[in-house]
């Protein structure tokens, strides 16, 4: 009887220990905060050496890839971004193995269900995806490399199309899989979580989480300078769709073919200011009680969920001004706004894999307690106890997410002499200038407002298209 307690007491105790073994996991919300606030004081090198010093496994993530690449461009250092996006791609398409595997088995996954989300491989979301490829395509339009933005530019509308076919597999998987469990779904029977941080008009508006208005623009922009009026007219019409009421989107594809009818050369430049403010919100972990029923009776097991936090340090600017003129400037792309929709298209999947973590804590709990008491045995108890504290330490959600992606994007559009210019953003925090050179027919200057710190991404002078 005895030898039976312990074999039963280790037994539960190394499913303890597999459960209790994700509380040393970092906290990703933690280093970036740091990380960004390195850079935002324009101490990118420093912000990069510290993004090292977090990833010092040969292996290094997705997430390192994505952050390291965005660092890499506000030092204005494109070949090294474009190679650490490559990498984040490389690791996308891994994942998915071709066809989004990865996204459809969403529900699936032991470490998931048993332990915490945060063991999965982080497999990017959607519209991290979709961004990635966008600002790849923007890195190509600042070495004046218009064909490869094309390929990226187009990739990313390829994306969204596989996007929105296996998120209804997976929608449609998470439904059936908590229908025959019995499982809860809905995040507003959670007492206590923040619905209107991500139940609100704004994110209900979106279409989705993954297209952006910014996207199919830069797609127009990009096929306009490349003399392809015909491809350029979808990209600036789904712009519109995606963002009504904006004159700025209107006049593009108002004025498509006049400005395609022009083509002399006139010595002026076509350019598309793009101007990213703040950071992506973070995701913090909290703690909520969740019900679960074990041997017919109602159990609250504290378990963790993720909770959008927004860090966005700095004001959109609503104007451009260039060699002291004014320019208006439409927010054409919220990714906090995105990032929100994200989570509250995934909660229903986060809580079906919460309830069944939470219904197997409860079990082995309830389970190893009963036999501690009918055996009397200090083994038992112990197991018991480990088995507590291990459901405890497992409260920790995923707080993995891209925060070098800014929270907001604007965009101004005018045509200027070429030559060297002065673009100065108005802010909280007073003026910002920096001085840019255009050339060719069509440049795109893509500025980045981090707090105090305003980075520009300039066109490389080239030949004339």
């Amino acid at each position: 009887m005895i030898r039976q307690a312990w074999r039963r007491a280790l037994s539960l105790c190394g499913v303890a220990l597999l459960v209790s073994g994700c509380a040393a996991m970092r906290s990703y919300d933690a280093e970036l905060y740091v990380t960004l606030e390195r850079a935002s004081s324009g101490a990118v090198d420093e912000a990069i050496r510290l993004l090292e010093s977090n990833n010092t496994k040969g292996d290094k993530d997705l997430l390192y890839y994505l952050e390291l690449g965005m660092l890499q461009r506000l030092a204005g250092r494109y070949p090294e971004s474009q190679k650490a996006w490559k990498s984040a791609a490389a690791r996308i398409e891994a994942q998915s193995a071709g066809g989004f595997i990865e996204a459809t088995n969403f529900v699936r996954g032991v470490s998931s269900y048993v332990v915490s989300d945060k063991l999965r491989t982080y497999p990017g979301y959607d519209y991290e995806k979709v961004m990635l490829l966008t600002y790849m395509a923007l890195n190509h339009v600042a070495t004046g490399d218009f064909d490869g933005a094309r390929v990226a530019i187009k990739q990313a509308h390829e994306l969204e199309a596989q996007i929105a076919e296996a998120r209804a597999r997976q929608y449609a998987e998470v439904e059936e899989s908590a229908r025959t469990r019995g499982a809860r779904t809905s995040f507003k029977e959670l007492n206590g979580y923040p619905i209107e941080t991500i139940d609100t008009p704004e994110v209900k508006a979106l279409r989705n989480g993954y297209q952006s208005a910014l996207s199919h623009y830069v797609a127009g922009f990009i096929y306009e300078a490349l003399g392809e009026p015909s491809l350029a007219a979808p990209g600036y019409r789904l712009a519109n769709e995606l963002q009504p009421g904006q004159p700025l989107l209107e006049d593009a594809l108002r004025g498509l073919d006049e400005r395609g009818a022009g083509a002399h050369n006139d010595g002026t430049t076509d350019v598309l200011f793009i101007v990213g403010s703040g950071s992506a919100p973070a995701i913090q972990s909290r703690e909520f009680l969740l019900p679960v029923f074990v041997d017919n009776r109602m159990l609250l097991i504290a378990n963790a969920f993720p909770v959008m936090n927004t860090t966005s340090w700095t004001s959109v600017p609503s104007e451009v001004t260039l060699d002291g003129q004014t320019y208006p400037a439409a927010r054409i792309t919220s990714i906090d706004l995105m990032a929100r929709r994200r989570l509250m298209d995934d909660m229903p999947a986060i809580m079906l894999r919460a309830t069944i973590r939470s219904t197997l804590s409860a079990t082995l709990q309830y389970q190893a307690q009963r036999a501690a008491d009918r055996e009397h045995s200090a083994a038992m108890a112990i197991a018991a106890g480990i088995i507590t504290t291990g459901s405890v330490l497992l409260a920790s959600a995923d707080d993995r997410t891209w925060r070098a992606l800014p929270s907001d994007v604007s965009i101004a559009r005018a045509r200027v002499p070429r030559g060297v210019h002065t673009v100065t953003l108005h802010t909280a925090e007073g003026a910002r200038s920096v001085s840019v050179a255009v050339s060719g027919r069509y440049a795109v200057v893509d500025l980045r407002l981090l707090r105090y710190q305003l980075f520009v991404s300039a066109p490389t002078l080239s030949a004339e298209r």
